[in-house]
């Protein structure tokens, strides 16, 4: 699956979401606005995901299988979603069939207290 996000600042959000994701699986983020996610959580890696940055334009190339495929797009693409929500950013996956994809954003202030309460009550029952 490809998305490619339009925005001011590709090379901002590349690295946000390679740092923040960086916490529980593999991620790099280089020099040349370049970098990767590595799905390895579990162990096995399950997908990787591609990022480039180009002018007004955050590409995300996500490379899974039909199993992880939809899961990875949604937690890559709302984790993004969150970060440039004062910006609208929309994630909308293209499959490599060119079939849609799954879509996260643009994220309201409603949303984000949702999914920050969900996350906390999450949390507390672990």
């Amino acid at each position: 699956s490809i998305a490619r996000v339009t925005t001011d600042r590709p090379a901002r959000y590349g690295k946000q979401l390679a740092g923040h994701m960086g916490r529980k699986i593999t991620a790099v983020w280089n020099d040349d606005a370049t970098g990767s996610l590595t799905f390895d959580r579990e162990g096995a890696v399950t997908g990787v995901v591609g990022i480039s940055c180009h002018d007004g334009v955050l590409q995300l190339d996500l490379a899974a299988d039909d199993a992880h495929l939809e899961r990875l797009e949604q937690v890559t693409g709302i984790h993004l979603a969150r970060f440039g929500a004062k910006e609208g950013l929309v994630v909308s996956w293209l499959r490599q069939d060119g079939t849609p994809g799954t879509t996260q954003g643009p994220l309201t202030a409603e949303d984000l207290e949702r999914m920050r309460a969900e996350r906390e009550a999450r949390q507390a029952s672990s």
